[in-house]
C-alpha cells in the first residue's frame, strides 16, 4: 500500500528514508534508504550462541512473536538456519505469544503442561516473551537460568536486570538509537549524496557474564 504515495514523493523530488521497517514496492528507487536492523542475523546470534552454550545438543522451545511481523519472521529463518546445522538441537514447540509478557507467560504455561522435563531452552524472539516465560517456569517449580536456558532478543532494560539475577542467560540486541543515522541520512539525501540501499544498525550479543558489567552504560 505504500507503492502510490512513495510515487508521488518521487514526482514531487522528496526524498524518503525508511526507518526500521521496509516496504515492498516494485521499484526500489522510490526510497533513498532503509535504516534497520538484520533481523535475520539476531535468530542467528540467537542460535549459535545457544549451540555454543549446550554443545550443539537441546530441545527447543519457541515464543514467536505477532503472525506476519518482519521480526518474527526474520527471527525464526535465522535461528532455524543455525540449528539446521546442529542435528541435536530439536525445536520441540513453537507458537507465537504476540510479543507480549502476559503471551509469553501462557504461552510458556502450555509448553510446560505438555513438554515437561524436556525442555532444555527457550528461545523467545523478543525479551518481554522471555520476562513471562521466566515467571511460568517459576511458578511450576523450574529454575529459569540453571535448569532451563533462556536466550530473547531486544537487549531492554529488564532483560539485562534478569540476567543479573540469573535467570535470563542472554539476549540479542536491537538497537532502537536510530535517530542520529536518520538524521546522517536526512542530511546526505539533501545534499544528494548517494547512500546504500541499506544501513544495518550494529547488533550485539549480551550473556549474564557480561550484564552486571555493562547494565550501568545502557541508553535504554
Amino acid at each position: 500500500g505504500w507503492e502510490p504515495v512513495l510515487r508521488e514523493a518521487k514526482r514531487a523530488e522528496i526524498p524518503v528514508i525508511l526507518v526500521d521497517r521496509g516496504v515492498t514496492v516494485s521499484d526500489e528507487s522510490l526510497y533513498t534508504t532503509l535504516i534497520a536492523s538484520d533481523f535475520v542475523e539476531e535468530g542467528r546470534m540467537a542460535a549459535r550462541w545457544l549451540a555454543q552454550a549446550t554443545a550443539g545438543k537441546c530441545r527447543i522451545v519457541e515464543l514467536q512473536g505477532t503472525p506476519g511481523a518482519a521480526p518474527a519472521i526474520d527471527r525464526k529463518k535465522g535461528f532455524a538456519e543455525v540449528i539446521a546445522d546442529h542435528p541435536g538441537m530439536d525445536i520441540i514447540s513453537s507458537q507465537t505469544g504476540d510479543f507480549t509478557r502476559s503471551g509469553g507467560k501462557q504461552v510458556m504455561e502450555a509448553f510446560i503442561k505438555s513438554k515437561g522435563k524436556q525442555i532444555q531452552a527457550v528461545y523467545a524472539h523478543n525479551d518481554d516473551m522471555a520476562l513471562g516465560a521466566i515467571q511460568a517456569l517459576e511458578a511450576a517449580g523450574m529454575k529459569p537460568g540453571e535448569e532451563v536456558l533462556l536466550i530473547s532478543v531486544d537487549g531492554v532494560r529488564a532483560a539485562f536486570d534478569a540476567m543479573v539475577a540469573g535467570k535470563l542467560n542472554a539476549t540479542v540486541e536491537c538497537n532502537p538509537l536510530l535517530g542520529p543515522m536518520a538524521f546522517d541520512a536526512v542530511q546526505n539525501a539533501v545534499k544528494g549524496q548517494e547512500m546504500p540501499k541499506v544501513i544495518l544498525v550494529k547488533d550485539q550479543i549480551f550473556d549474564s557474564s557480561q550484564a552486571a558489567d555493562v547494565i550501568s552504560s545502557r541508553k535504554y
